[in-house]
C-alpha cells in the first residue's frame, strides 16, 4: 500500500476515564471512520483494508482491554505502523488520579484494569503499565481541566479537515406535561400558560398540525409573543452550543397533553430554524395520544 493513501490516520490510546470515546465521537463527528478495542495485531491489516477501499480518514482506539496490549503495542507501533504510515499520529490521554476516580464515581462503572482492584490502585497500576505506551505517543493531552465539549473542541480543532464544516442536528421533540418527561433534552419549554383548545369542544380532537389549532392560537397575543421571543432565544442559544462543539441540541416543548399548543410551536419554531439554514427535526411524541 503506498503510504500516503491514508491522509488522515489518529489511534487514541492512554487512561481509562481519560476520554477516549469522547475523542473517538469527535473524530466520527468529523467524517473519520473509527473502530474501538481493536487487537493490537489486527490494526495495520484494517488499515490497508480500509484504504483500499478508499477511506482517508481512520480513527482507531485502543487500550488496556485488549489482551497484551501494553507489551505488544509499543514495538508494533514504532516498528510497523509509524514506518508504513508515515502520516499516524498516536494520541495518549491522560487524567489526574482525583479527576479519574471522580469520574469513575459519577459512571458506577468499574476500572476495566482490574474490577477487583482498589480504584486507586487500580488507576495506579494501568499508568504504571502504560508508560512505555505514553513515550511513544507523537502527542499526551491531559484532559484533567477539560469538560467534554472542551475535549471536542481541541481534537476538532487538531484534526478538522480543510473544507469541512460540522452540522449540528437540532431535535424538536413536543410532549405532554401529563406522561414521563423526555429522555436528554438540552432545553426545554413550558408551554401550558397558554389557552389551551382543549376546551374548545370542535378543535379538542385536532392537533397543533391542523391549521384551525393554529388560527386559534395565533390569535392569541400571547402566542404570538412567545414564540416570536422563543424563535429569536433560541436563534441566538444556537452559535453558542456550536462554539461548544456539541453535535446535536434537543429542545423539548411540553403543553398539558402534547397535543395541541407544544406541537404548534414545535412546528413553528422547527420551520424557523430551518429557514435560518439549521439541520432540524421536528418529533411529536404524544401527538397521538387521546
Amino acid at each position: 500500500m503506498s503510504a500516503d493513501r491514508s491522509s488522515h490516520l489518529v489511534i487514541i490510546t492512554g487512561l481509562s476515564g481519560a476520554g477516549k470515546s469522547y475523542a473517538q465521537s469527535t473524530l466520527e463527528d468529523l467524517g473519520f471512520y473509527t473502530t474501538d478495542n481493536l487487537p493490537v495485531r489486527m490494526i495495520e491489516p484494517l488499515i490497508n483494508e480500509l484504504t483500499a477501499e478508499g477511506y482517508t480518514q481512520i480513527g482507531i482506539v485502543v487500550d488496556v482491554r485488549t489482551p497484551g496490549f501494553a507489551r505488544d503495542f509499543p514495538t508494533i507501533y514504532r516498528d510497523r505502523i509509524r514506518k508504513n504510515f508515515p502520516n499516524v499520529m498516536l494520541i495518549f490521554l491522560e487524567a489526574t488520579n482525583e479527576v479519574l476516580v471522580r469520574r469513575f464515581s459519577e459512571t458506577r462503572r468499574p476500572h476495566p484494569f482490574d474490577p477487583e482492584m482498589p480504584m486507586l490502585e487500580a488507576i495506579d497500576a494501568e499508568r504504571a503499565t502504560l508508560d512505555e505506551v505514553k513515550t511513544t505517543a507523537d502527542m499526551v493531552l491531559d484532559t484533567s481541566q477539560f469538560s467534554v465539549h472542551e475535549l471536542k473542541a481541541e481534537i476538532s480543532r487538531r484534526f478538522g479537515l480543510p473544507g469541512y464544516q460540522r452540522e449540528m442536528l437540532i431535535n424538536i421533540v413536543t410532549f405532554g406535561y401529563k406522561y414521563p418527561l423526555p429522555y436528554n433534552l438540552d432545553l426545554m419549554f413550558d408551554v401550558r400558560f397558554l389557552p389551551n383548545p382543549h376546551f374548545i369542544d370542535e378543535l379538542r380532537p385536532k392537533t397543533g398540525q391542523d391549521p384551525e389549532i393554529v388560527e386559534y392560537l395565533e390569535a392569541k397575543p400571547e402566542y404570538r409573543e412567545f414564540t416570536a421571543r422563543l424563535i429569536d432565544f433560541v436563534s441566538y442559544l444556537i452559535p453558542q452550543y456550536e462554539k461548544e462543539m456539541k453535535s446535536y441540541l434537543t429542545i423539548g416543548i411540553g403543553c398539558t397533553g402534547g397535543r395541541h399548543r407544544s406541537v404548534a410551536i414545535g412546528e413553528k419554531l422547527g420551520r424557523a430554524l430551518a429557514e435560518k439554514g439549521y439541520s432540524t427535526e421536528v418529533t411529536h411524541r404524544d401527538s397521538a395520544r387521546r
